[in-house]
């Protein structure tokens, strides 16, 4: 089984590649996601899976630009059904690449609901092979300033400079509070 320790952290999210990798080695396991505190029901169907290529400006007026797919997750009970296994979660992935065309590298993000809530957006933990059931926690994907996030990780130690724009103020858009 790869060592998946490395592969998500604060800025980084574990890509499709790193995922598929590890289900590769677990196929004939259950696949059980995991959201708001409780797993997927048996019934659970990926009723979509989206590719896209994004470019944008972010607040601090950055060029960003990424590669993204969007798994949506439809969390619902199917009488006698059971959790799909890994394998066929990664059939119906690679089954969308053919067609559709698929960067390994992209950024993951899960859309789920059980057809009664609206749609929430998840970001998906390393997945942890646990008790013979392959287990991939979702965590909610808050919204975020780039420039600021930047910052933080550049200067953590001044809190005089400014996040966001290319100009050192203390009001920029993302400037810290004392």
């Amino acid at each position: 089984m790869p060592e998946m320790d490395n592969l998500k952290n604060a800025d980084q999210d574990i890509t499709l590649g790193d995922l598929l990798t590890v289900l590769r080695d677990a196929a004939d396991l259950p696949l059980i996601f995991a959201y708001d505190g409780n797993p997927v029901r048996s019934g659970y169907h990926v009723t979509e899976v989206k590719a896209g290529a994004f470019a944008a400006l972010d607040c601090g007026a950055n060029h960003e630009e990424w590669s993204e797919i969007f798994i949506q997750l439809w969390d619902i009970d199917e009488g006698e059904r059971t959790h799909m296994t890994a394998g066929k979660f990664s059939a119906i992935i690679l089954k969308v690449a053919d067609h559709v065309g698929i960067d390994p590298s992209a950024r993951m993000t899960f859309e789920v609901s059980d057809g009664m809530r609206p749609m929430q957006l998840y970001s998906a933990d390393a997945p942890v092979v646990r008790d013979g059931i392959v287990h991939v926690q979702l965590t909610p994907r808050p919204a975020s300033c780039k420039p600021r996030d930047r910052w933080l990780a550049e200067t953590a130690s001044s809190a005089q400079a400014s996040c966001c724009g290319t100009a050192a103020s203390d009001a920029g858009c993302c400037a810290p509070t004392a």
